[in-house]
Formats: structure tokens, C-alpha cells, sequence
């Protein structure tokens, strides 16, 4: 569930923290007060859009922040897929920071990404926005909307259905590029076998291009070797020179032997020297092979620069490696193949495209028919639901219309509400029918249905009420009562009948203060008592006055709320 909600230099918020109670949380105040602020401080703390234009002005950031408390294990493993730190105890605080021109988002202290936070909405929390229900007149919410009732069980089938939906897609890919004449046939062919020639007769080991590079660097540089390698022959003594390392160090350890036996300490460097005197003479011998080898044929180095220059120009033109060249040359062997028996090639393909399609034929028919069973039981449970919102003789169903010349990654079903308000009215869709009061109770009556299906505690309704009053709205009111039972609610409303039924309060206010010698105006947020309720209720009612006769209204309301949640 959502803790708290913390936010600060937002719109015309300074600074806020709203602790929120298991229950229905209900938030009124007057219009223009800052009610939607606080929806879309929590739509921003959860990756939504942030705009610099938000952050109050003298303010040099915005900063809003969520507390969850994390206790459902389907929830928890969500979080690990998501790769999102949780604590121990469950509790989850997300963070986001709007700057002038970036803003910086955080999971219990560890940067993440925007994408990760709206990825994360759809484990935490549900939210209904002011417009929300309008989406239901499109049938793709409806198909959305029966799939999440259906749940894991479509879910997998779905994820079957678009792996098998993508290879039958390559195949068709695969057969419209590979139709084509005989002319173009012979043409591909001629160039395949070209290519698979020019490789071939290369006779390409791996690796010798870089035995080669580093013989030919050798040979190029041969000269500039052969005149280092005589001055350190010379130094050394491989030379012929009078002056050399290998006479200094032989007149040294004839020196140090001539007294090494009158003192320890001289014998151990005599046997230092003679190390020494042993590695030189080793490097000696060594130079001189390396010296006699410096020497080439020049048509050595002429089928040595060609061999090498072979090499490069088929790596410059197959691949960059000679790896990646003989890879080519097999891909090349296998479109020879290919060309040389077009007709069986494209048999073979059309054979595997039937094949594939009746793949997905099959699958898309599993979906349909857990669909339409799906679609009974949840048309059964929104009618009861719809009852309940004082829709008296409603009739409901879901058609689920399939169409094997539709599929997609998704099935091949076409989904559409279909609702009768009225007893002898026939069945039609609902953007026919519903007006917008009657959207928003079919909504809230979908969100009740299918909050019972979910992980997810907390779910925030902004203005479920939009259209309606009345003995309807003390229906609304009902329901979210209900729900609130087992499930967290935030429910933003101008209805008493809704507010009535709040387990806690609170109002949103706007008031002006003065700050640095300047009126400004902020957005409040307080807990209500009960006392403090009623005459919050009592404005709701309204009048130009709060009457005694108003707030007895109100408390009597308040009383006839809590006498309904006591039986529930």
C-alpha cells in the first residue's frame, strides 16, 4: 500500500507530506484548489512526463516522493524482475527530482530510470484519471480489459501466440523477397557463385593474415633493424669491436677472482658478475641467429606482400576478419544451393508458411475460447457489480468476434461491451449508449471486478463521481466502501455521499501567506476530524451558508455511512 505521499516546490504546493490510512482515503476541497495536483504528483513519482513549467516558481527543483510498503510475495518478485531495490521489511521509497532541464529519478537511494518507474506503476498502484472512462468507447480498452480478467492463463497463451506469430512473419518476409523471375534468379545466382569463388580460391587459414602482417613488418623494416641490432652487437660484444660490455665484464670477473678468496662478500658479487657475464653471452648468441635470419629473398617478400594484400581486400570486402569472411563464404554456399533448386527452396518455404499458420491458427483458437468463457464470467460479475450502482435492469455482454483473416501476435479476436440500460432495449455497444455518468459507474464497476483479481492494494480514483448524484452517487458511495475493505483507496470527489463514507479525510485548500514580503498563494493539506468532516460535508452539500440544519444533514450522513460499512 501507498504510506505517503511527500511533495515539495510543485505547482502551488511549497511543501506537503500526505500520510495515507488502509481504506477509503477520501481528498475534497473547492475547485481550483490543488486536488488534481496531487494525482499528478503521483502520475510524476511513477516516470510521468515532467514538465521545468511544474516546479513553483522561485523554486530551483521539484521533488516529490512515494512510501510503499511492500508486502505481497507476486509483487516482490515483480520488483526483482524489474531489477528494483526493496528493503527488508518491504518498504519502498521512490523519488523524483524535476530540474530546469533534467530530472533525476530514485528507488530507495539507487538511481533508475523513467521507463523502470512507469513500469513499476502497474505493480504498485492503479490509477483512474478524470478522463479515464471515456477510453472504455474505444473496443481495444475492452479487449485490454477482459484480457487482464482472464489472467496468467491467457497471458502465457499470448506470449506463445507472439513468438509463433513472428516466425510465420519471417517466413512470409522470406517468401515476398524470394519471388522473383528467372533472370534475377540466374543474376543472384552468378554473383553468390563469384563471391563463394573468390573466397574459396583464396585458401584462407585463420590467423595466418596476422603471421603475415608481423613477417611483413619485419621484412619492411629490416634495415632500421639490422642498424640497431649491430650497435647493440658491437656494445655487447657479438661484434668485432675493441670496446665491448663482454670484455669490460670478463676483466671484471677475472679481477674479482683473483681476490675472491679473502672475503665472502667478494666471492658472492664475483658470483653476481658471473651471472651476468653468463646472461650476456646467452644474449650474444641469441642476436647473432636474429641477425643471420634478417636476412630475405626479395621474392620472399614480394609473394609475402601479395599474399597479405589477397587477405585484406577480401576481409575489407567479406567482413573485416578472415573469421567473418569464411562465414560469408558458408552463407554463400548455402544461397548456391539454394538458387540452383529455386523451386524446391520456395516448396519448402510455402510448405513451412501453411505449417506455421496453422500454428498460429491453433494457438489464436486456444485464446478465443479462454476469451469467450473469460467474457461470460466477467459479463455475469459487471451486471451484479452495475446492480450495485443502481443500474436496476441492466443487461451486459461481451462479444468476442474471431476472424482467421485478423491474426496478430495477440489473437485474432475482435472484443466490444455491449450494455441495455433500459428493459426492452436491445443490446448495443456502449459508446451508443453510456453517457458519462453512466461511463464512469461502468468503470468503477470493471476496476471493482478486476481489483479482485490483481496484486495490486491501492488504487486511486480522481473523480470517479463525474456525472452523477443523487441515490446513485450513495450507490458509488457504497461500492467504494466496499472495496475499500480490501483494498487501498484514494478517492478525490465533490459528493458528500462519497466523502461520507471516507475511513479518513482530508482537505485540500488554497490560502494566501506571505513570504519574503510577497503574497503568495499555496496549497494545503490537512487531516479532518470528525467534527471537522461534517463541516466539510456540509459545504459539499451546499448553500451559501452552513446552516445548523445543513450540518445535522451532514452528521446524519456520516452516521448512515458508518451504519452501511458495519453491516458490509
Amino acid at each position: 500500500m501507498l504510506y505517503s505521499l511527500n511533495v515539495k516546490n510543485l505547482a502551488l504546493i511549497n511543501e506537503q507530506e500526505i500520510e495515507f490510512e488502509n481504506g477509503l482515503n477520501i481528498m475534497s476541497g473547492e475547485t481550483g484548489a490543488g486536488k488534481s495536483v496531487i494525482i499528478g504528483s503521483v502520475n510524476l513519482a511513477l516516470g510521468g512526463k515532467a514538465d521545468s513549467g511544474m516546479i513553483r516558481t522561485g523554486a530551483e527543483y521539484a521533488l516529490i516522493e512515494l512510501t510503499f510498503g511492500i508486502k505481497k510475495k507476486e509483487q516482490l518478485e515483480k520488483l526483482k524482475e524489474l531489477d528494483i531495490p526493496v528493503e527488508e521489511d518491504g518498504t519502498l521509497v521512490l523519488q523524483r527530482k524535476i530540474m530546469e532541464s533534467r530530472s533525476v529519478c530514485k528507488a530507495n537511494g539507487e538511481t533508475v530510470s523513467a521507463k523502470q518507474l512507469r513500469d513499476l506503476s502497474n505493480v504498485l498502484i492503479n490509477i483512474h484519471g478524470q478522463n479515464d472512462h471515456q477510453e472504455l468507447l474505444h473496443k481495444k480498452k475492452h479487449l485490454e480489459i477482459l484480457d487482464d480478467f482472464a489472467g496468467s492463463e491467457l497471458f502465457s497463451l499470448k506470449e506463445k501466440c507472439g513468438v509463433s506469430y513472428g516466425e510465420y512473419r519471417e517466413i512470409q518476409k522470406e517468401l515476398s523477397e524470394s519471388d522473383i523471375d528467372e533472370r534475377e534468379r540466374e543474376r543472384q545466382q552468378d554473383l553468390a557463385k563469384f563471391e563463394y569463388d573468390e573466397i574459396t580460391s583464396a585458401e584462407i587459414t585463420l590467423g595466418e593474415d596476422e603471421e603475415l602482417e608481423a613477417k611483413y613488418r619485419r621484412m619492411v623494416n629490416s634495415r632500421k633493424i639490422a642498424e640497431a641490432a649491430g650497435i647493440a652487437a658491437e656494445i655487447t660484444g657479438a661484434g668485432e669491436s675493441d670496446e665491448n660490455a663482454a670484455d669490460a665484464i670478463g676483466r671484471a670477473v677475472r679481477e674479482l677472482s683473483s681476490v675472491s678468496g679473502y672475503d665472502d662478500k667478494i666471492a658472492e658479487l664475483l658470483d653476481q658478475l658471473s651471472d651476468i657475464d653468463n646472461l650476456l653471452s646467452d644474449f650474444r648468441h641469441s642476436l647473432s641467429s636474429y641477425m643471420d635470419e634478417l636476412e630475405f629473398d626479395p621474392e620472399d617478400f614480394n609473394e609475402t606482400e601479395e599474399r597479405l594484400n589477397t587477405l585484406n581486400h577480401l576481409k575489407d570486402k567479406y567482413g573485416g576478419t578472415l573469421d567473418k569472411v569464411l562465414g560469408y563464404c558458408e552463407e554463400k554456399e548455402e544461397e548456391i544451393k539454394k538458387l540452383e533448386d529455386y523451386a524446391a527452396y520456395r516448396n519448402d518455404l510455402l510448405a513451412n508458411e501453411k505449417k506455421k499458420k496453422e500454428e498460429v491458427l491453433d494457438i489464436c483458437k486456444q485464446i478465443s475460447d479462454l476469451r469467450k468463457k473469460s467474457a461470460k464470467a466477467l459479463a455475469a460479475q459487471l451486471i451484479k457489480a452495475l446492480q450495485d450502482l443502481n443500474f436496476i435492469d441492466v443487461r451486459f455482454e461481451i462479444a468476442v468476434n474471431s476472424d482467421e483473416e485478423k491474426i496478430s501476435a495477440g489473437g485474432y479476436d475482435d472484443v466490444e461491451f455491449m450494455i441495455s440500460t433500459n428493459p426492452g432495449e436491445a443490446l448495443r455497444p456502449l459508446d451508443q449508449v453510456a453517457s458519462g455518468g453512466e461511463l464512469s459507474r461502468i468503470m468503477l464497476a470493471i476496476k471493482t471486478v478486476v481489483a479482485g483479481k490483481d496484486d495490486i492494494d491501492s488504487l486511486i480514483f480522481d473523480e470517479i463521481d463525474a456525472g452523477i448524484s443523487g441515490h446513485t452517487a450513495w450507490k458509488v458511495s457504497e461500492k467504494l466502501g466496499a472495496l475499500a475493505k480490501d483494498h487501498q483507496i484514494i478517492c478525490i470527489t465533490h459528493l458528500p455521499q462519497i466523502a461520507s463514507m471516507a475511513d479518513v479525510h482530508y482537505e485540500i485548500r488554497k490560502e494566501t501567506t506571505d513570504e519574503d514580503g510577497k503574497e503568495r498563494t499555496v496549497t494545503r493539506i490537512s487531516k479532518l476530524s470528525d467534527n471537522d468532516r461534517a463541516g466539510e460535508l456540509a459545504r459539499m452539500l451546499g448553500g451559501a451558508e452552513i446552516t445548523d440544519a445543513v450540518l445535522e444533514n451532514a452528521k446524519e450522513m456520516m452516521k448512515q455511512a458508518s451504519e452501511v460499512k458495519a453491516k458490509a
